[in-house]
């Protein structure tokens, strides 16, 4: 099973999307997969699972109208069923990177220069693994977080 949390990201904003696409609450869809709130909720929340793969997943899935395997396809990078309803934010990395500093020079009195940069290249990299800030062509995200 992948265990990889950005593709647990992307099923995630998945599943989040089809079911606005179809004008549903958490609780509609619940209803209509036969499962808790609380299921969706942990599905929609995109965290890998610790062990298996939820036996809730494929019945959200179905709800949705999602063919069988789908979930196991988005997980591996694929769009999911209907494509996306909404393009990924993409934000400049460099903007980011400056309105970050500024916030933090401005936030703390006690952190060197050294501490707030680090702090801030740590963010980017976050961001940028969540497909939120475009990849420099020469660089990747650190993968320590």
């Amino acid at each position: 099973m992948n265990r990889d949390p950005r593709a647990w990201q992307r099923l995630s904003r998945a599943l989040r999307e089809a079911r606005g696409h179809k004008g549903l609450t958490q609780a509609d869809l619940a209803s209509l997969a036969g499962v808790s709130l609380a299921a969706v909720g942990a599905a929609e929340k995109g965290e890998p699972p610790e062990k298996r793969m939820p036996p809730t997943l494929p019945k959200i899935a179905r709800a949705l109208g999602w063919p069988a395997g789908a979930i196991e396809t988005i997980l591996e990078g694929a769009d999911p069923p209907g494509g996306w309803t909404e393009p990924a934010a993409r934000l400049d990395a460099g903007l980011v990177e400056t309105v970050m500093t500024q916030a933090m020079v401005t936030a703390t009195n006690q952190a060197t220069a050294a501490e707030i940069r680090r702090a801030v290249t740590i963010a980017v990299d976050e961001l940028r693994r969540h497909g939120v800030l475009n990849e420099p062509d020469d660089v990747q995200p650190n993968q320590t977080m």
